[in-house]
């Protein structure tokens, strides 16, 4: 097992380079090599929905996917992280489905959250309801018929299949506490904590990121998790803040802000918006540009005017390549206004070198950069699987074959790339200090520094140029890539 590593962390699902776990590490020896360090890898437990997000259980590894010695293979390789749905079970789980035939009787009937045992008088008032920060256009319930005949409403946040748990029992932090340590115990270096914030619950509160609900319940995942050394990875959408809160306290936060961002200083050729967030943001952090969703915008209230956001937004439709409203509208299965559904390739309009800049200024930020495998393989939008699924999320969910990857890493804005992440990982400078240096509002200079090593970063964002040099005290600057 390996210790999470400042090296470059893959997205992948298990099926999507190659068809399974064992496909996937073939591929990754031959054509990726050391321009990565450590793997997300999506769910990969037997599901009912959302692409694995709707977990039937975590004591088995999906057989179609590969197995428990598979994961102990890669993760021998990789510094590995592996998603526990915090807030949620799948409805098709033993737990629901044993829950709905015995009710009262069941074993599991502290499990789930019941409205009847949550709300005062068993429903909430419309004001409550409008509290809650929800998904839906209406309270979060489905209806649970039970084998009696009888129906009562539980706590539905996400899609149907997706059954909210109640971690306010003993019977809720015993199950949270039991798969936890069963997936420690495999071998992982991370476990992210997928829609965290939704698990702290309170009558009359927003239901979300409640606290300090959501200080305890992040301690027992910690100190649950700590014998074992495997470190936690909350998972939040929402405004930056709110990682900033999280960082403090010592965990790992994403930078979800950076995409949009770093849009709108290519797409309009400025960079004070930019520089601002990563003067601020936190170090202890994994960045990305691209995920297994869309690109977020709720993450840059604040960091970008009102204006600026909703210019940048346009710009995804006006610069970008095969993409349109509707692929982030319900014709899609997509009512979540708050991300665009895109390829960060094609947000650039399939542009090499702003790609490169964008990847580039990535590698250079604070923190542990994440690669999603379509961004890794420079992937265009998926027309194709997006019109055949009608899923808005698929547009950047290629399924690759080992064909098709041996093609694209041939391509020369994938060959710079690895060559990048490569430069990235290996360079003992990104284990240092972070200085912006002075510069215009159309560039940005990054200097990264330990000891006598150096790597340094300017762009201009209005002619869409860039450098990559390092160097040492004792050996001139060298150019490492450039356009």
């Amino acid at each position: 097992m390996k210790f999470v590593e400042n090296k470059i962390m893959l997205i992948t699902y298990s099926d999507s380079l190659g068809h399974n776990m064992s496909e996937l590490r073939r591929i990754l020896q031959t054509y990726i090599g050391q321009a990565i360090g450590g793997i997300h890898l999506l769910p990969f437990f037997p599901s009912s929905g959302d692409r694995g997000f709707a977990p039937l259980t975590y004591q088995k590894v999906d057989p179609q996917l590969g197995s428990w010695e598979d994961i102990r293979q890669l993760a021998e390789q990789y510094y590995l992280m592996s998603d526990y749905m915090v807030n949620h079970i799948s409805a098709q789980s033993q737990y629901y489905q044993d829950f709905l035939a015995h009710k009262d009787q069941s074993p599991y009937k502290n499990l789930f959250i019941r409205y009847k045992d949550f709300w005062p008088g068993g429903e909430p008032t419309p004001d409550q309801v409008d509290r809650i920060y929800k998904r839906k256009p209406r309270a979060p319930y489905v209806e649970a018929r039970f084998a009696d005949g009888t129906a009562e409403k539980v706590w539905c946040t996400f899609g149907e299949e997706q059954i909210d748990l109640n971690l306010k029992t003993a019977e809720g932090l015993d199950f949270l506490r039991d798969n936890l340590i069963s997936l420690a115990r495999h071998g992982l270096a991370l476990i992210r904590l997928d829609a965290f914030a939704y698990a702290t619950k309170r009558a009359g509160s927003s239901c979300f990121f409640v606290e300090p609900d959501i200080w305890q319940l992040l301690d027992f995942i910690s100190a649950t998790l700590k014998p074992f050394k495997v470190a936690i990875l909350p998972e939040i959408h929402e405004h930056y803040s709110m990682q900033l809160k999280i960082a403090r306290q010592g965990y790992y936060v994403y930078d979800f802000a950076l995409p949009m961002l770093l849009l709108n200083a290519l797409y309009f050729g400025q960079s004070a918006y930019l520089k601002h967030w990563l003067a601020i943001c936190p170090r202890r952090q994994f960045t990305t540009l691209d995920t297994h969703d869309g690109i977020g915008v709720v993450d840059v209230k604040d960091l970008l005017p009102e204006a600026e956001i909703e210019r940048t937004k346009e710009g995804i439709y006006r610069y970008g390549a095969n993409v349109k409203r509707i692929y982030s509208s319900a014709s899609y299965h997509n009512l979540d206004v708050y991300q665009v559904n895109c390829t960060y390739y094609s947000a650039l309009g399939e542009d090499d070198r702003a790609y490169l800049i964008a990847r580039a200024v990535q590698f250079f930020a604070p923190g542990i950069p994440q690669v999603y495998y379509v961004g890794m393989l420079a992937g265009r939008n998926d027309i194709e699987l997006l019109e055949k699924t009608k899923e808005g999320r698929n547009i950047n969910r290629h399924y690759y074959t080992e064909a098709e990857v041996a093609a694209e890493v041939r391509r020369p804005v994938v060959s710079r790339l690895l060559d990048l992440m490569r430069f990235r990982n290996n360079c003992p400078a990104f284990d240092g200090s972070f200085e912006i240096l002075p510069s215009d509002g159309q560039a940005l200079i990054i200097l990264r520094q330990k000891d006598d090593v150096w790597a340094r970063l300017a762009v201009d964002f209005h002619n869409r140029s860039f450098t990559v040099t390092a160097g040492s005290a004792t050996e001139p600057g060298e150019v490492i890539l450039s356009s």
